[in-house]
């Protein structure tokens, strides 16, 4: 079934879901985060889970940046001040921490013990890469996502921003950009989310025209699906045939194909459990049994656990 076939609509987001979708086959695990006495979560933006199985939660308060274990007992705070408006989280092949600020405008690449080892952009200084320019700024850094030579891939471009891709090799030498405003094939309306495979296909949730576009690692269209309402975050599967995908306002949790087929899907729209304010990003524990929902407007990161 393509994820565009409809038989009736959510209220909330126009997003419209056939009758006969599979339930997604996961339950949520309530409260699970123990913070310290006097931490709160804010909005929370992205959610990581590195090789140990530990949940970083990236959020918007003084803590920004949080590492507990899989059953929610806090560890530490990483990179205390360094934010300003937090968005992506990604934990890399080797458990490095990347995290975008579409606040400051900044790529912060973390190692495993929260070391800053790497940071791409200029901090508060809004503008585009002009490498020969010596410019070499973000407007609103959204996700980044890595290629399977180590490319780094970083989608900016969050309302103010110019929506493009820009693309650096390993050690973040700038090597292209691509994009642009507009609808069309290859240009972006807030580009939210990248996911790349094994062979460096790229899988860009294009939130504001509601799809997914699907590009080489050089930049080139190949396709796209739609996804009418606001698709938020993606999450590649250890399989390398399938997706996950937060589906924003619609509070939904969907798995699809690598060609953008609606598989499953679970969730909506709301406050109780498996219920968002908006589902925005999510990420998988390494055995998939587990899902972990960041909801910037009810402030919390969800688990879900196989049935």
């Amino acid at each position: 079934m393509k994820a565009s076939t409809t038989s009736h609509q959510s209220p909330v987001t126009g997003h419209a879901l056939s009758d006969n979708v599979p339930d997604l086959g996961f339950r949520p695990v309530p409260d699970i985060f123990r913070l310290p006495p006097g931490m709160n979560f804010g909005p929370c933006s992205s959610v990581a889970v590195n090789s140990k199985g530990n949940i970083l939660v990236f959020n918007r308060s003084a803590h920004a940046l949080m590492e507990f274990t899989r059953k929610g007992k806090y560890l530490r705070s990483l990179a205390q001040g360094i934010f300003t408006l937090p968005h992506g989280l990604r934990v890399d092949a080797d458990d490095n921490i990347w995290a975008t600020d579409t606040g400051a405008h900044i790529v912060v690449k973390m190692d495993p013990k929260g070391r800053i080892r790497m940071v791409l952009g200029v901090k508060g200084n809004a503008g585009e890469w002009h490498q020969a320019g010596h410019l070499r700024c973000f407007n609103e850094p959204n996700d980044v996502a890595f290629g399977p030579a180590g490319e780094i891939y970083i989608t900016q471009g969050h309302g103010k921003g110019e929506s493009r891709v820009h693309k650096f090799d390993a050690g973040g030498n700038f090597i292209k950009t691509w994009g642009g405003e507009g609808a069309g094939p290859g240009q972006f309306n807030v580009p939210h989310s990248i996911v790349a495979d094994a062979k460096g296909t790229l899988y860009i949730a294009d939130r504001s025209n509601q799809r997914i576009q699907v590009f080489d690692g050089d930049g080139n269209y190949v396709r796209e699906s739609k996804h009418p309402g606001t698709p938020c975050g993606l999450c590649l599967c250890r399989d390398q045939k399938h997706m996950m995908m937060a589906h924003g306002h619609a509070g939904l949790i969907m798995k699809l194909d690598l060609r953008g087929n609606l598989l499953a899907a679970s969730g909506g729209q709301g406050k109780g459990p498996h219920r968002y304010g908006e589902a925005h990003f999510l990420a998988l524990s390494r055995n998939e049994k587990e899902i972990y929902v960041a909801d910037t407007l009810n402030w919390r990161v969800q688990k879900l656990v196989q049935k």
